[in-house]
């Protein structure tokens, strides 16, 4: 009966939500953004639109591209000529694919050049490296973490921990993973990350855009500066939180008797709006993207517009083996790390991130 109760219980999850200007010198979003490294989904709505404006089409359209590379030796990520090529000039993304960060090993490089391998217990003591126990392991450790810094490793390519590391990828343990990878750079040419793994199953991809128009949406009211609500006044950013989840599910916001799918019903005080453009775009998306998108929504206010605010939402991968930073990530029921901005016309913004069980608080 305790096994069936705890299998009926919610996981435990965080909401953080925080209040700022994107005009204060201590504003953190541009941090916030730039220090949540794997991104799949971004999503934003425009209420009282019915079009995106050529400005953020063609942001929408310039998000990618993106590589997916098979069976990729994970001793190409260490060499001189990779680090010198790509880490030392720009901010270079990579994610194993097709693996569950609570059964397989996973890998993640970061884009400040830190190498994340979270490893099973058996491949972490074949791989012969120093690392920490996962954790998120429970009481008898079955996951690993090992760290590795290529910048730092880059500066002596002779030293015995270099060659160590080396000898582990090459010949002691030779690991193999499916990679989805992305370059954030200035001057060289996309075609570079085809040209240098061309030896292996290398494809480009282009994010997938989905824009769509809602029609008689009931949004809650929302007031800038009451983040925690007021009674009959404005709605609360935890149930602006809850009502963007349903919105983003289409699903019935009406609580109708005859619908068994939901019962969840938009909160008070609301409003319904003629019409909200809603875009969403998936793929592997780089953190200078989003904020690059976040700035073009902060503008759409310049000139004066019916809608009171946008939102933009963001969503991480359920495997990767972090979330922020370099804080580790777990899934256990869901493994969500996610982030919102709701933007409003006078440059306030909220922001709420969430994370499931297996995480840290929000940075």
């Amino acid at each position: 009966m305790a096994t069936l109760r705890r299998l009926q219980e919610a996981p435990r999850h965080l909401l953080v939500c925080e209040k700022s200007n994107f005009g204060h010198d201590k504003s953190r979003h541009k941090h916030l953004v730039e220090t949540h490294y794997h991104n799949y989904r971004v999503s934003f709505l425009i209420p009282e639109c019915g079009l995106l404006s050529k400005e953020l089409k063609s942001l929408v359209m310039e998000i990618g591209p993106y590589y997916s590379v098979k069976n990729l030796p994970l001793h190409e990520l260490i060499t001189h000529e990779f680090i010198h090529t790509f880490v030392k000039k720009g901010s270079f993304s990579a994610l194993t694919y097709n693996t569950s960060i609570d059964e397989d090993n996973t890998v993640a490089l970061l884009p400040n050049g830190k190498l994340i391998l979270s490893l099973d217990k058996d491949t972490y003591e074949e791989t012969g490296l120093q690392g920490r126990p996962s954790r998120y392991s429970g009481r008898k450790t079955m996951k690993f973490i090992i760290s590795i810094d290529l910048m730092d490793l880059s500066l002596n390519l002779d030293s015995k921990k270099y060659e160590r590391i080396s000898w582990s990828f090459k010949e002691k343990k030779p690991l193999k993973f499916d990679f989805l990878l992305a370059w954030h750079h200035t001057g060289a040419q996309e075609s570079t990350v085809m040209s240098y793994f061309s030896k292996y199953r290398i494809q480009e991809h282009q994010p997938r855009v989905a824009v769509s128009t809602v029609r008689e949406l009931q949004c809650p009211v929302l007031q800038s500066s009451w983040i925690a609500g007021e009674p009959e006044e404005a709605c609360s950013a935890p149930e602006l939180f809850d009502w963007l989840g349903a919105v983003f599910c289409n699903a019935d916001l009406n609580n109708q008797p005859y619908n068994f799918i939901s019962t969840y019903c938009c909160p008070q005080p609301s409003t319904v709006i003629a019409q909200a453009c809603l875009c969403t775009i998936t793929g592997f998306i780089l953190p200078e993207k989003i904020h690059v998108l976040l700035e073009q929504l902060c503008h759409y206010f310049d000139e004066p517009k019916l809608a009171p605010w946008v939102t933009l939402s963001v969503q991480g991968f359920a495997d990767s083996p972090v979330s922020w930073r370099e804080n580790e990530h777990g899934f256990q029921k869901g493994g969500e790390h996610l982030y919102n901005f709701v933007v409003f016309s006078n440059q306030d913004y909220w922001l709420q991130m969430a994370v499931g069980a297996f995480d840290d608080c929000p940075p």
